[in-house]
Order: structure tokens, then sequence, then C-alpha cells
């Protein structure tokens, strides 16, 4: 296994061939003196320390202070701080004893499970980054991948899982979680030494995309990132000793790392679900998840909640509207590669539009056009983001890494991400999102937003989300929920805002709509409803 710090592990990069300092005059000199100045201020979030260094810091902290506190419960069993503390301490040792240290990766193919907590700390532990993915979700194939491109010597998971999970014998060694903890007799004492000392910028964990559209591809998080939103406000969402928080997403989706490492590393207790997401919103102060599951939520059994936080998909507004009279509501954006999320803003039921924030401290977000000079303020354009969330790149791509990831000509010695989201600032500082730069489509030659499509139709009575998708060349077509939604009423509603290119060919009204594994919607499983609903009854499009 090579070192970190090594080519094969973590790219870093390339470096920009033009002066930072002519890259920025240059840009700049299109913007009016008083875009140039909102720019700055718009763009650029606060400074702030975070409060530790590592998300391990943070946990041991709070292990030394509150050791009879429980830091995770599931299903009727718990485990405290200290107890927590010892377990992690218990599995490390033995981790360093199969010679995993400091910038490996250990693979965790497990399912939600205290277990699961202890395998975290316990690579940390040791100074290396855990893979997680999510059994019995994840194809077979898939695991062989990731283990194969992360070089993972070590794969933990839970014995009864043990069979479901492929282990290249020769090469690899599958630990069950469970086991370990119940035997008392290893050492319940971490490893020590420089080949062990986690550093900010070692890799916290690597999270593989959903490959959804090709091959999966890991992306690198350091703790430095994740200190940088977990450990500050307001990405920390008031999160601290006697609060609970909800552990409700799929392990491998980036924003349960929100959670789980949010609750562990404030000194909170996370709550990790069984089946039921709405039996694990009832007993929590803080919940996060995508709108597409908060969607599912009754409203009137949530109204405990003191914060929650949505991502990884448009918010409809009613969803927004509704949770911010009871709680502070954030409609939060980021994709995995700028760590969780990196723009946030509480949302009031008063304000005109539905923004996704202001950026988080220690960031940037630009919004940039093809050539990435900057904006107009109020212009639409692709959002790139900047700062210390800007993750580590791809693992083993450094092709992908080179083309998503650009030095920053307005920091000179910074990195800044290519988010593929389109954006435009509101004259308060707000960003406003459009939608994902493969959402902009051409319907019989004109351009449409999908997301606008879909915020047309969520402001007709009755619909509460909505989706809309590109059917062929010339026809849209929309989902709404729930199957009360009026499918007619939704489409004049888009008729009364938009012009006539982007009336849906086709709307259908569902209970709710479908979700991946990750929470989000499956556009994939929508799109072949609506294909079967074409063939079968003879709709008619253009």
């Amino acid at each position: 296994m090579q070192d970190l710090a090594s080519e094969t592990q973590l790219h870093t990069p390339r470096q920009n061939s033009i002066a930072p300092s002519a890259a920025n005059q240059l840009d700049l000199q299109a913007l009016s003196a008083f875009d140039r100045d909102r720019f700055f201020r718009f763009g650029w979030g606060p400074s702030v320390t975070p409060r530790f260094a590592t998300i391990l810091e943070g946990f041991s902290y709070y292990a030394a202070l509150q050791p009879d506190v429980t830091a995770a419960e599931h299903q009727g069993a718990s485990i405290t701080y200290g107890a927590l503390d010892q377990a992690s301490d218990r599995l490390a040792n033995l981790l360093a004893q199969q010679g995993v240290k400091r910038g490996q990766v250990v693979g965790l193919y497990l399912q939600r499970s205290i277990e699961m907590v202890v395998g975290i700390l316990a690579v940390m532990k040791v100074g290396a980054a855990y893979a997680p993915q999510h059994v019995g979700v994840a194809p077979i194939e898939g695991l062989k991948y990731i283990a194969k491109q992360t070089e993972a010597k070590v794969l933990l998971t839970l014995s009864r899982l043990a069979d479901d999970v492929p282990v290249d014998r020769d090469h690899q060694v599958l630990i069950a979680i469970d086991e370990v903890m119940s035997d008392t007799s290893r050492p319940a004492i971490a490893p020590q030494g420089k080949d062990y000392l986690l550093q900010p910028d070692d890799r916290a964990m690597v999270l593989f995309t959903s490959g959804t559209t090709g091959v999966p591809n890991g992306v690198q998080v350091t703790h430095r990132n994740l200190c940088n939103i977990l450990q500050t406000r307001p990405g920390n969402l008031g999160m601290r000793p006697g609060l609970r928080v909800g552990q409700i997403l799929s392990i491998a989706f980036d924003m349960a790392a929100w959670e789980t490492l949010g609750a562990l590393s404030n000194g909170a207790t996370l709550v990790i679900r069984g089946k039921s997401i709405a039996e694990t919103a009832a007993k929590v102060d803080i919940l996060i998840g995508t709108p597409s599951i908060l969607n599912t939520l009754d409203v009137e059994g949530c109204q405990h909640i003191k914060a929650a936080a949505v991502a990884g998909e448009p918010c409809p507004r009613p969803l927004a509207d509704a949770w911010s009279q009871f709680c502070t509501f954030y409609n939060s954006c980021g994709p995995t590669e700028t760590t969780i999320i990196n723009t946030a803003e509480p949302h009031s039921a008063h304000k005109a539009e539905l923004s996704i924030g202001r950026p988080t401290p220690n960031n940037t977000v630009y919004v940039l056009d093809e050539d990435l000079s900057p904006l107009p303020i109020g212009e639409k354009g692709t959002m790139w983001a900047g700062g210390d969330c800007v993750t580590a790149g791809y693992l083993a791509n450094p092709n992908l890494t080179d083309e998503r990831y650009r030095p920053d000509p307005f920091r000179p010695g910074h990195i800044m991400f290519n988010t593929r989201d389109l954006g435009s600032w509101t004259d308060d500082g707000e960003l406003l999102h459009h939608g994902r730069v493969d959402d902009l489509v051409k319907i019989c030659g004109f351009r449409v937003e999908l997301d606008g499509v879909s915020s047309a139709l969520e402001m007709s009575e009755g619909c509460e989300q909505a989706v809309t998708l590109k059917y062929d060349d010339r026809n849209l077509v929309s989902f709404i929920a729930p199957a009360t939604a009026d499918p007619e009423l939704a489409t004049q509603s888009v008729v009364d805002r938009l012009p006539y290119y982007n009336k849906p060919a086709l709307v259908m009204a569902l209970d709710e709509l479908p979700r991946t594994a990750r929470g989000k919607i499956d556009k994939r499983l929508l799109l072949d409803m609506a294909k079967a609903e074409v063939e079968t009854r003879g709709v008619e499009l253009k």
C-alpha cells in the first residue's frame, strides 16, 4: 500500500499556467464596479477556525468529557461515549495488527448499526480512511470494484453479513466488528506512534459516487474538509451534548457523514434508524435528509424538531415553507466533491424565493461563464466552489481530477471545483439554484430548465413535489405527488408561468415519488414508468 501522498492515492490538481493575479484582473474587467464589489462580498464565506482539527479529536474530547452519556442507539441497543471509545480502541488495535496504518483505506461493508460507528472510529484511530458501502444495496461487483480501487487490505462487516461480502482471500482480510467487540480479551488500547497519528489533511473517508452515469468515482475527503463544515456554524446545525441527531441515510451517501460524524464530534447522541424513518424522526432534535425523504413524513409529527436540513436534490417550496414554520430549516447545496454542502442559510416562508443560501465558512462560490469569467450579479451561470470544502480529488483518476478541479484564479494557492450546478445571485447575496448543467435540455430546439418546470408544477394547488424529465427531443414528462394532486391544474400552472415549449406532454400523479437507495428521486424508474404509460395507454406525444 502506498503512502497517502503518493500519486495513485492522492492526485494533486494541476497548477495554473497563468499568474493568478493576471487572471484575476482579466476575469473581473467585464464586471461593473458595483458587481465587482458584490462578487467578493457575496462569494466569500466568513473566516472561522473549526473547533477541532480532526473528527477523531472532536470525538475524543467528548469521550473524555462525558464517558457515561449515550453516544449512539439503534433499535433498543445503545453505547456510551466511554464504551464506544474502548470498543473502537479494541478494533483499532486489531487493524494495526493486520498492517493497517495512516494513509490506507479500509472497506466498511455493512448496514446501519452501532458497529458501524465503532468501525468508523477504529479506522480513524489507525490514521486510515474508510470507504462505506451498504451491503444488500450495493451490487457485488460494485463492492469488488471499490475494494480494488482503494487497495483495501481489510474489510469490516457484521458477522451476519459475512457471506454477502466478496473477499479476495489472497489479498484481503474480512473482520466482523461485532465479534471483535464481544472479545474482551483483546486490549482496548489504540495504537500509538507516527504510523497512526492523524493530520488534518489526511483522508477521513473515500466516498464513491452512485455510478448512475458511468463508473463510480472515489472522492477523497479529508479531516480538514469535514471539520470545516461539521465544526462551524451553520453546518453543525447546533449539534451539542443533550441533543439527539437522526441517522436515516444510506451509509454510502455523503450526507450520512453529516449525521454520523457531526453528532459524534459535537457530543450529541446519534439515533440510528431501523426500518422506519418516521419512528426515528419522532425521537430526534435534528434531522438531515433529502427533500424526497422529508416529504414522506407527517409534518404534525415533527413539530419537536429543532433543526432540519435538506440537500442532494431540488427542494419543493411547499416543503421548505412548512418545515420553516416550526424549526430552523436549511435548504443546502453541495456535491460530494465539496464535502457534503458548501452553501446554507435558514429559510423563512416570507422570502420571495427559496435559495440554497450563502457560502459556508472558509468557502467561496463563484458564478462563472463557459470561459470561467465572473457573470454579473443576477445572471445564471455554472457554480464553482472554492475554499476548505474542496476535497482532495478523485482516487486514481488524475484526468477527471484535472477536468473538474482547477486552480482558483481569485484565490492564489487554492483549488476550485466545477459543481456542474447552475446558479445566480440575488440582490441580497443568496444563491438561487437552477438545476444541474445536465438538466438544461433542448426541446423542439428551445432551451428548457427541467427544475424550472418542476417548480411551476409545485405552485399548483395540492402539489407537494414534482420532477420533470426529458422524454425525447420533442417532449417532457412530469410526475407530481401526492396522487390527489390534479395533473390538469399542475399543467396549467406551467402554461401560466412559462413559455409554451415548457409544457409537459404527460403529467402523472403518484402517491409519492420513488427514491433511490440514497434517498433521491429515482429518475430512471420514473422514465421507465413514462414509457410504459405511453405504450400501454397510447398517450399521444408531439
